[in-house]
């Protein structure tokens, strides 16, 4: 992990102009790199790094180019928002958990941090990532290894991370 945190960092300063985009680049990437850790081991993205992560992503709006503050606040309410439906959805329809609160409020961080038009890309890239771990899984593995849950704020962290590197839009 240590080898990809350390990778992660190096790419964003080859791939950023330098200044405050490159330090709130590495910022993002530190959050990012945490979240993706954490819900790998237990399934959880905690408030004490999420919540922070809007805020901050709300705050560069007024520093740095991109989507202008209202973009990234309906983005954050709009990440946050949908999420949480197909959460309920999802609940109501099979009578069990499939998406957390925590996969909402990093979703949320994504529309603060790029604004709302972004979010289809990420969630675009996002299930793309999460389709690639269930295909090694099913190679690898076996059909019964599609039973196990993915943790989505990996991919979703993996998402953040290559929208705001490469699209003009949020940087």
């Amino acid at each position: 992990m240590t080898a990809g945190a350390a990778a992660a960092f190096v790419w964003s300063a080859l791939a950023l102009p330098t200044g405050w985009t490159l330090l709130a680049g590495l910022v993002l990437v530190w959050f990012l790199i945490c979240l993706a850790a954490i819900d790998l081991a237990v399934f959880r993205l905690p408030d004490a790094l999420t919540l922070p992560l809007i805020c901050i992503g709300l705050a560069t709006g007024l520093a740095l180019p991109g989507a202008p503050v209202s973009e990234r606040l309906v983005g954050a309410v709009a990440g946050y928002a949908s999420l949480r439906l197909l959460a309920l959805a999802w609940r109501r329809w099979r009578g069990a958990e499939g998406i957390g609160a925590g996969d909402a409020k990093l979703l949320a961080a994504a529309g603060a941090w790029l604004g709302w038009r972004m979010l289809p890309t990420v969630v675009l890239v996002a299930c793309a990532a999460a389709f690639a771990v269930a295909g090694v899984r099913l190679v690898t593995r076996g059909r019964e290894a599609l039973r196990e849950p993915i943790a989505f704020g990996a991919p979703l962290s993996l998402s953040i991370f290559l929208v705001w590197l490469y699209d003009p839009y949020s940087t």
